[in-house]
C-alpha cells in the first residue's frame, strides 16, 4: 500500500506471514504471546464458501443462503459519492450511511444487481453472528477452536459482508482472526501507541460502538492531522486474497478495505478476560467524570497510583498484606465482582 504524505509516498511494511498451516492446527498461544499481526497464508483456502467464491459472486451467496435462516439482519447502504467510506457526515454528529432491517436473500440480490455498475452504492452487512442468521454455516466452515475453549475462551464469530467498503480505522476490545473468503481486503494496522496520532473521533455515534480516526486514509490532510505521518511511519499493511487470514491482537488499529465487487469475511474474537470482568471502556468513561479535570500534578500522582494497582504485576499490592485483609485487592471471582461492582455503584450513586 501506498499512502500521500506531505512530500512524497511512504511505502508501508508488510504484515509478516506463516505459511503451511491447516485450519484445525492455528497455534492460538504462540500468535497471542507474540502480540503482533501476522497473516496465515492459505489457511482457509479449502472451505467451501472459499471455493464457491472462486466461481463467482453468484455462486458464493447461493451457497450463503442455503443457511439462512429467514431472520432481518442490520443492512448498511451509503451514497456512492462516499466511494464506500462508512464515516461521519460533515458535522460529526451523525453517521454518513443508512442502517435498515432486511431480508438477507434480498439484500445480497441488490449487490448482485450492481456488480458491474461502477457508480453504486456501497452495500454492507457487518458482524452479523454466523449461529444465530447462518445457522449449520460453521458445520462445514470453521476454525479448529479446542486451544481456546480448553482454556475456557469461547470466540464471538461474525460474518461481514458487501461491495466494495472501507471500514474506517478503529480499534476492537478483543483478539481477532479475520477469515477472507471471497474478494480481497486490504488491512492497514496500527499498533495501540498510535491512538494519538490516528486522531480518534467523538465517542457519540459510532457505527459499531468504537470510535473511528477522523483521517481520510486515501487523501489525508495533514496540515489538519500532522501527526498520522508519524502514524504511517509503524503502519503495516496486509493484502489478504480469498483463503488468506490475518490475526491481530486486541486494541490493534484496524482500517479495513474490502476491494472487489463482492466479498465476505469471517472474524472471531475473543480474550482471556474472565467473564466477570467489565468493559475498560467503563472505567475510561468513568475516569473522564473522577480524573480528567483535575490539575496535571495531581493527574501524575493518581498515575503513579494506577500503575501500582493496576497496570503493574496483579500480586504487588498484596505480596505485603496478610490473606485476610486483602479484601477487593484480591484475586477475582463472580461472587467478589458482584460485589465490588456493588460497591462501585453505591460510590457512583451517593
Amino acid at each position: 500500500m501506498r499512502a500521500p504524505d506531505a512530500d512524497a509516498a511512504v511505502t508501508l511494511d508488510r504484515v509478516p506471514e506463516i505459511t503451511g498451516i491447516d485450519s484445525d492446527a492455528i497455534p492460538f498461544e504462540h500468535i497471542v504471546a507474540e502480540n503482533r499481526p501476522v497473516v496465515l497464508k492459505g489457511v482457509v483456502r479449502d472451505w467451501p464458501l472459499t471455493r464457491a467464491g472462486a466461481r463467482g459472486p453468484g455462486a458464493a451467496i447461493t451457497y450463503l443462503l442455503g443457511f439462512y435462516a429467514g431472520a432481518p439482519v442490520a443492512g448498511y447502504t451509503a451514497a456512492p459519492e462516499l466511494g464506500g467510506r462508512y464515516f461521519y457526515d460533515d458535522s460529526a454528529t451523525h453517521l454518513n450511511f443508512a442502517r435498515e432491517r432486511v431480508q438477507l436473500d434480498e439484500y445480497l440480490n441488490r449487490v448482485l444487481a450492481h456488480l458491474d455498475d461502477p457508480g453504486a452504492p456501497s452495500f454492507y452487512v457487518g458482524s452479523t453472528d454466523l449461529d444465530t442468521y447462518l445457522p449449520g454455516f460453521r458445520g462445514e466452515n470453521d476454525l479448529a477452536l479446542d486451544p481456546l475453549t480448553r482454556a475456557g475462551q469461547y470466540p464471538l464469530v461474525s460474518i461481514w459482508l458487501g461491495n466494495r467498503t472501507v471500514a474506517t480505522a478503529h480499534y476492537d476490545q478483543s483478539n481477532n482472526i479475520a477469515c477472507c473468503l471471497v474478494g480481497r481486503r486490504r488491512f492497514t494496522l496500527f499498533p495501540p501507541s498510535q491512538v494519538s496520532n490516528l486522531y480518534p473521533g467523538p465517542l457519540e455515534p459510532t457505527p459499531g460502538g468504537q470510535v473511528l480516526s477522523m483521517v481520510d486514509f486515501r487523501a489525508p490532510d495533514l496540515a489538519r492531522f500532522p501527526r498520522f505521518a508519524d502514524a504511517l511511519a509503524v503502519a503495516q499493511v496486509a493484502e489478504l486474497e480469498p483463503g488468506d487470514a490475518l490475526f491481530y491482537p486486541a486494541l490493534w488499529w484496524h482500517h479495513v478495505e474490502a476491494l472487489d465487487a463482492f466479498n465476505a469475511m469471517v472474524n472471531y474474537w475473543w480474550n482471556d478476560a474472565p467473564a466477570h470482568a467489565d468493559s475498560p471502556m467503563t472505567t475510561l468513561l468513568h475516569a473522564m467524570l473522577s480524573l480528567r479535570e483535575r490539575p496535571l500534578v495531581e493527574k501524575q500522582a493518581w498515575r503513579e497510583i494506577f500503575d501500582h494497582y493496576i497496570f503493574g504485576p496483579a500480586d504487588r499490592p498484596i505480596a505485603h498484606l496478610p490473606e485476610p485483609a486483602r479484601g477487593a485487592l484480591a484475586p477475582l471471582d463472580e461472587t467478589a465482582a458482584r460485589r465490588l461492582r456493588a460497591q462501585v455503584l453505591q460510590r457512583l450513586n451517593r
